[in-house]
């Protein structure tokens, strides 16, 4: 549901005013928007009357009429009327009620009018001062007949505006329309400093490359023509999206929203999804649930899986908010989110490249008004985890999943991890358990070993220690992998049998197994009857030939030693006869076996 703005809440901006105008401003902008909203809700009789938006009031009629030329180069539909006691009110319509609601949320959204703008009725409006020749309140506002040669001159005096001209009218502007000039010359790709209404050295050469791209004559003041035309243009681009504030009371959210572009769905925990209305692809996600840091780390972590958050993109974390950005060839997200009095409330912005530059704009007037309307959040199904319950399957949202899984396992208390290569070479990033992200730092191809080093410091609970020795045959063995790519999140213990210390063309760093693993399971420990590791399970490559299904090879605890060695890392050895209780073993393979997965 939309939030009717006719009541504006003039507290919002009393800060600003202040620093704009000084106290004195404040209290007349609050007593003319008294009257302005005892105007637009008296009662009425007979026929409806038209409404009228009030974007500014002074207490002079020179001042006024200044200020009147101003705005009329933007706004087609400008008026003027006295509104008593000295003031004068600059209004824009008239329109129907749901036509001037519309408008003032859109000229708001783009700073195009004063944010403490509102909606009037003509009740009670004195004479109309601007146009002259304008027709009387109740009527529509036509365009103002001029003869063709008055026309041409007016338009040729528009255009001849001189420096100081331009000057003295850009001196009338107020703080927020000269940051709205700011703003339209950021986009426009000409200005990149602070938006503080302030015109300085970067605002003026900002201004000056902007009227050389036109053709106007680069003087670093724009004329009333050229910041009309400017403001229009950007204006023109934001119309489009539909630019309006609305509350969806399920979820306790009040944000701004490029409503001609979205619209809802459904809600299911922790979002409300409003999909594309258009063919421009533009998705949004609002988030809310209630919890606290860790039910917001749970948060950080999860929509990371998600298919709407691609890998590349800058992260950022605090205590209490985060923000993920995720872009590739298909597709870009903006995410936020931030935890306030038990409430956790965000949203996602999802879109194609195509629109980045636009809908970057749009994430940031989002994240701006972002607010929470009361204690409405939304709630996770029943039993569920608030911070870590499954999100592929809610709101039709798919989690990434990885092109591939393989096991692996720590070698040393840094976290370093033995797995095998077969595939990492297509993978664009590699993940330890499908937290840490990892680098190849070793690849013997001969092998099929690939040592993987963490980006991050990591302290795992345990490490492999290898076996000191050579294995005797056909004596038992343990080979622990994630046999179901990870599903049941631990790793799988299967037992088997060392039936060769050479592989079957007589190499002596393979090991012969008899053994049923799968596929995932390559890479992860076959650990000897002690729970020392002699050696690593490799895939299944039989190079054509068809092998009894329980045969299996493994690299040797020599080779794998060796390699480990090479790189300056010692390890831990074992030469005990002894038999490891089955659950102690189950145990240990928890603690050193990872799940190593390639993303692309």
């Amino acid at each position: 549901m939309r939030l009717p703005l006719h009541l504006i809440s003039l507290a919002r901006n009393a800060q600003d005013d202040i620093t704009a105008e000084g106290a004195f401003g404040v209290t007349a902008r609050l007593l003319v928007a008294v009257i302005g909203i005892w105007l637009a809700f008296a009662p009425r009789a007979g026929a409806q009357q038209a409404i009228w938006i009030q974007i500014e009031a002074r207490p002079d009629l020179q001042t006024a009429l200044d200020r009147a030329r101003t705005y009329a180069a933007r706004f087609s539909d400008l008026n003027g009327f006295a509104l008593g006691n000295g003031w004068y009110g600059l209004m824009l319509g008239p329109y129907s009620r749901g036509e001037a609601e519309a408008r003032l949320r859109r000229l708001r959204a783009t700073a195009a009018i004063p944010r403490d703008s509102f909606i009037v009725a003509d009740r009670g409006l004195g004479r109309r001062f601007w146009p002259i020749t304008a027709p009387t309140p109740a009527q529509p506002a036509q365009p103002i007949p001029f003869p063709p040669d008055a026309q041409e001159d007016t338009t040729r005096a528009e255009a001849d505006e001189t420096l100081a001209e331009a000057r003295r009218s850009e001196r009338t502007l107020s703080r927020e329309e000269r940051r709205a000039l700011q703003t339209a010359l950021q986009w426009e790709g000409f200005y990149s400093a602070a938006i503080d209404g302030a015109f300085g050295p970067g605002t003026r050469n900002a201004m000056a490359d902007y009227q050389l791209s036109r053709g106007y004559e680069p003087t670093g003041v724009l004329t009333t023509r050229q910041r009309g035309a400017l403001i229009d243009d950007y204006n023109t681009v934001f119309d489009a999206l539909g630019l309006e504030i609305i509350v969806d009371e399920a979820a306790g959210i009040e944000i701004m929203a490029p409503i001609s572009l979205v619209g809802f769905s459904k809600h299911e925990a922790p979002f409300a999804r409003y999909d594309s209305r258009t063919d421009r692809q533009i998705r949004m996600l609002l988030i809310s649930q209630t919890g606290d840091r860790a039910t917001l780390n749970g948060l950080y972590d999860v929509m990371q899986t998600l298919e709407i958050v691609p890998l590349e993109g800058a992260r950022s974390k605090t205590a209490d908010s985060f923000v993920l950005t995720g872009q590739d060839a298909s597709l870009h997200s903006y995410t936020y989110a931030r935890l306030s009095r038990g409430q956790v409330k965000g949203f996602s912005l999802i879109y194609p490249p195509e629109e980045a530059r636009l809908m970057t704009r749009v994430a940031q007037m989002m994240r701006d008004s972002l607010r929470s309307t009361g204690d409405a959040a939304l709630r996770p199904p029943l039993g569920a985890d608030v911070g870590r319950y499954r999100l592929d399957r809610l709101a039709g949202l798919e989690i990434r999943q990885p092109i591939q899984s393989r096991s692996g396992f720590y070698v040393d208390g840094t976290g370093m991890v033995l797995t095998t290569t077969d595939g990492l070479a297509q993978c664009t990033r590699i993940t330890i358990d499908e937290e840490y992200d990892a680098e190849l730092q070793v690849l013997d191809a001969s092998l099929g070993i690939g040592l993987l080093k963490p980006r991050q410091s990591l302290a795992p609970i345990a490490f492999a220690t290898f076996f000191d020795g050579a294995p005797r045959l056909r004596s038992d063995i343990a080979v622990s992998g994630y046999s179901f790519d990870g599903a049941l999140g631990a790793p799988t213990l299967t037992y088997g049998m060392l039936t060769d210390v050479q592989g079957l063309q007589g190499e002596e760093s393979i090991e012969r197994l008899s053994v049923r693993t799968t596929p995932s399971d390559a890479g992860g420990p076959v650990f000897g009857p002690a729970g020392a590791v002699v050696g690593m399970l490799l895939p299944k490559n039989e190079g054509g030939r068809v092998l009894p299904p329980d045969v299996r090879f493994a690299a040797d605890a020599v080779a794998l030693k060796a390699l480990l060695a090479a790189r300056g890392i010692t390890v831990a050895k074992d030469g005990r006869d002894g038999v490891m209780a089955a659950e102690d073993l189950t145990l240990l393979a928890a603690d050193v076996t990872v799940l190593v997965s390639c993303w692309n």
